[in-house]
């Protein structure tokens, strides 16, 4: 497979690093671009009319890799902001059932809209699908979880949703870069792109289905929503864009200089490639630690004690502790090797002789 190869080559070695999950690493030709781009600007050179390529170069290749059109994307700086303004555009009294054990960041925007009557009923992830009812007007949840890796049942989940009349808002960011992610079936979809799409932190992604753009507010409207941004910078008028761009926060300008390469990398990639990549990784070191195979690339080890993320650490590996355990994450740049070094640390911890580096 040349195509993965290629992939991996992009990124520089870097022997035990097993932390997607938690920041992504950045391809060589993001970090060129970066420092040009900080050159640039300190010999007064930076020009925001170029940022503004890169963001829409950035935009582009997150459509393709998710398969819609660009106009259904909405860029931004984290996923709690985006979530923030589908939160606030719900009615009052509103109903939303969300995974109790979700990250927080598609959960707590909902929860602060309490006052206003908005109802959040949280569920374990296995009941998701089976709590939604015809009182439900929003179903919010992460694609795979972060602290463990898990999968939600999306066939079910859509189904109760569709039945129901439900409208869906998932989070992709721990899902999309090493999993096939079609936006288009659901109403919503919501990805920080640090992590598994290895771009720079301050990089995010919206994408809206156009039958519900309506039923949302802009309420980080500024300039960047403009239809013209370059004619929207002052008032007294307001012309917002007329497709997803109306819901775009002001980004980050040097974020999406490095985003580009890293984004049209996993655009052009096939994503299966990256998965069995990753997923054979994982479940080679579930082999090798007597557990069941989970076709996930992520990897957790009970840790209550600290002790097993130690000796990763010790012997070199960088991992995070989540929940009560320890989470491996394998993606692009791991290979066998890093499945040795995680699996004989971890033995070590059972056997009483943790593996020093």
């Amino acid at each position: 497979m040349q195509e993965l190869a290629d992939a991996r080559a992009a990124f520089a070695p870097s022997r035990g690093y097993l932390n997607a999950a938690t920041m992504g690493l950045p391809t060589v030709r993001t970090v060129e671009v970066m420092q040009e781009a900080l050159l640039q600007w300190q010999a007064g050179e930076g020009c925001p009319v170029a940022y503004d390529h890169a963001v829409s170069a950035a935009r582009a290749a997150y459509a393709r890799l998710v398969g819609v059109p660009r106009g259904h994307v909405a860029v931004g700086s984290q996923t709690s902001v985006f979530a923030g303004m589908v939160a606030a555009s719900l009615p009052d009294g509103a109903e939303v059932v969300v995974i109790a054990e979700d990250f927080t960041s598609v959960v707590f925007p909902f929860l602060v809209q309490a006052p206003r009557g908005v109802r959040v009923r949280q569920v374990p992830r296995e009941k998701l699908a089976g709590a939604v009812t015809t009182g439900t007007d929003l179903v919010v949840f992460s694609l795979a979880q972060s602290a463990c890796g898990c999968l939600v049942d999306l066939d079910a989940v859509l189904e109760a949703a569709r039945r129901h009349g439900a409208m869906t808002f998932c989070d992709v960011t721990q899902a999309a870069g090493w999993m096939p992610v079609d936006a288009d079936r659901f109403d919503l979809t919501v990805c920080s792109a640090y992590k598994w799409l290895c771009q720079p932190r301050g990089t995010a992604y919206l994408t809206v289905r156009p039958e519900v753009a309506d039923r949302l507010v802009p309420v980080d409207a500024g300039w960047y929503a403009g239809e013209s941004v370059w004619d929207s910078v002052y008032g007294p008028e307001m012309h917002l864009a007329q497709d997803a761009r109306r819901f775009d926060v002001s980004p980050a300008w040097l974020s999406w200089v490095g985003a580009v390469p890293a984004g049209e990398l996993f655009a052009a990639l096939p994503v299966t490639q990256v998965r069995d990549h990753d997923v054979a990784l994982a479940d080679g070191l579930r082999e090798r630690l007597g557990l069941p195979a989970q076709q996930r690339p992520v990897v957790t080890v009970p840790d209550v004690d600290g002790r097993v993320s130690a000796a990763l650490e010790s012997a070199g590996a960088r991992v995070a502790s989540r929940a009560g355990s320890v989470r491996i994450a394998f993606h692009l740049w791991n290979d066998e090797d890093d499945v040795d070094l995680a699996a004989q640390a971890v033995r070590g911890v059972s056997a009483g002789t943790p593996v020093l580096r």
